[in-house]
């Protein structure tokens, strides 16, 4: 029976084997808000060998949990769903204290969670095996049958984000769970309280015990550790590129599924639609204060125009609100001061390096002021680098092969997006883009869930979207039929 206490005053715990559990150490890590520094809990600083325990606990519950029917995994996922919205209101207000979430973005994001949890949990009643006869093939007859099903990897290593740690965090539970997986869960740092919540939630829906497993700790001293564990069996990360090329030169030969950075590129024609296309432009560069890897990070725009959109650009911005997100501001403090030490590094290369600086460039502590600049040039670093903050640089360019060209040669491939009211350039652009998904005439951005959702060259390995991260943690599996031949 779990035991579903997760917190004794601001003491949160983890879950492990159905209970519980605190730090075999007796370690904890503070978690202080980035909007004024106060105190919000405590979290475990879990050992090795606290991380050996929820590792085995999990190989353990796997085998049992893979025999349980998709239809009874599917109604445990349904169940939590309908938990979780008991929980939004309690969930949205730890996400705006701990990582700076404006209060609507945060019911949205539970909200949108629910909504994915649902949806995995009828996409995979829905997801069948085949049937194969051989006489397809030269040489064989219908007495050779493949029957193919899909069977799970056992123990998956799940790795989230601090931007969204409850939705992205499941987008890799739920479907692994589903799949008849188990989970180590590894929540980000900032972000684990609010991450912690799925524990509570699933052990309240009725998951057997070491299904879901969590385990919170410095990187510094467990991170290696997880992702080398010989007990895992697939590894399913979101974060930084940096981590993500380290997970996969580290982990060895096993299944990963890495979403990374991104330096997505907004292209505009000479024939968009300008004020609509500013509109996408500032909402998605400057939601979440742009912490988000699909962020409008760049603007490769035709020089013909430029000047037009660039004001209207302006003036969208000048409409965002900076403040508290317990206020609903639209920009709130960045996560951490080196992340606003990193945004301002790259706002002063800009500057020094002749950059126009049309609005923005006002700091006070982690909040940043919405900044955009005109007359980039490819030496600046705002240019290439991902600044996941509250800045859009605008490029000016003469061509759409210039444009093609400046989009490609980024590190980053997850997507871009292309502003045109002619289909056939829309179509012709987004066939050369190197890039996991274009968006046309739309903002850069992750969804609708049951879309494919993948990036490619330092942006990510792997396909995500609900369907597609189902099959990602499951493979398939061949019985092969050799019919009597005297019988046909």
């Amino acid at each position: 029976m779990f035991s579903c206490i997760f917190r004794e005053g601001n003491i949160y715990k983890n879950l492990c084997g159905g209970q519980w559990t605190e730090s075999s150490a007796g370690e904890r890590i503070q978690i202080y808000s980035p909007v004024d520094d106060s105190l919000i809990g405590e979290i475990q600083a879990q050992t090795k060998e606290d991380v050996d325990f929820a590792v085995q606990n999990a190989k353990d519950a796997q085998k049992e949990w893979a025999k349980i029917p998709i239809s009874e995994r599917a109604n445990i996922i349904h169940k939590a769903a309908r938990i979780m919205e008991k929980y939004e209101e309690e969930i949205a207000d730890v996400l705006v204290k701990e990582i700076a979430k404006a209060k609507s973005s945060a019911i949205s994001e539970v909200k949108r969670t629910v909504d994915f949890m649902h949806f995995t949990a009828e996409t995979a009643k829905r997801m069948t095996g085949e049937t194969i006869y051989g006489d397809a093939f030269p040489g064989f007859d219908k007495t050779k049958i493949s029957l193919v099903e899909r069977v799970p990897l056992g123990v998956i290593l799940c790795i989230a984000p601090f931007n969204y740690p409850v939705n992205l965090s499941i987008s890799k539970i739920a479907p692994a769970l589903v799949g008849g997986n188990s989970v180590v869960f590894k929540p980000p740092t900032q972000g684990s309280i609010s991450a912690m919540y799925l524990g509570q939630i699933f052990c309240e829906a009725g998951l057997p015990p070491g299904v879901l497993n969590i385990v919170t700790g410095k990187g510094s001293e467990i991170g290696d550790y997880l992702i080398t564990h010989p007990g895992i069996d697939m590894i399913n990360f979101t974060g930084s590129t940096e981590i993500g090329h380290h997970i996969a030169k580290e982990a060895g030969m096993i299944p990963l599924l890495l979403e990374l950075g991104g330096k997505d590129a907004a292209i505009v024609l000479e024939d968009c639609d300008l004020d609509e296309t500013a509109q996408n432009i500032v909402k998605g560069a400057f939601n979440y204060s742009g912490q988000r890897c699909t962020a409008v990070k760049r603007v490769l725009l035709m020089d013909s125009i430029a000047d037009e959109l660039a004001s209207k650009i302006v003036a969208e911005v000048a409409k965002l609100t900076v403040g508290r997100p317990e206020d609903d501001a639209q920009i709130t403090p960045l996560i951490n001061d080196k992340a606003a030490d990193f945004v301002q590094e790259l706002i002063d290369d800009a500057i020094q390096k002749g950059a126009k600086l049309l609005i923005g460039n006002k700091r006070e502590k982690r909040y940043i002021w919405p900044t955009v600049f005109d007359h980039v040039t490819e030496d600046m670093r705002i240019a290439w680098e991902e600044p996941f903050g509250p800045v859009l640089p605008i490029i000016r360019v003469k061509t759409i092969e210039e444009a093609i060209d400046i989009s490609n040669r980024s590190e980053y491939g997850l997507q871009g997006c292309v502003f045109t009211k002619n289909i056939d350039k829309a179509f012709a652009i987004a066939q050369k883009l190197e890039v996991g998904t274009v968006q046309i005439n739309n903002k850069t951005e992750r969804g609708p869930d049951h879309f494919p959702f993948l990036g490619v060259k330092a942006s990510g390995l792997g396909t995500q979207g609900i369907r597609y991260s189902i099959e990602a943690m499951t493979r398939s599996k061949a019985i092969v039929i050799n019919l009597d031949k005297d019988f046909q």
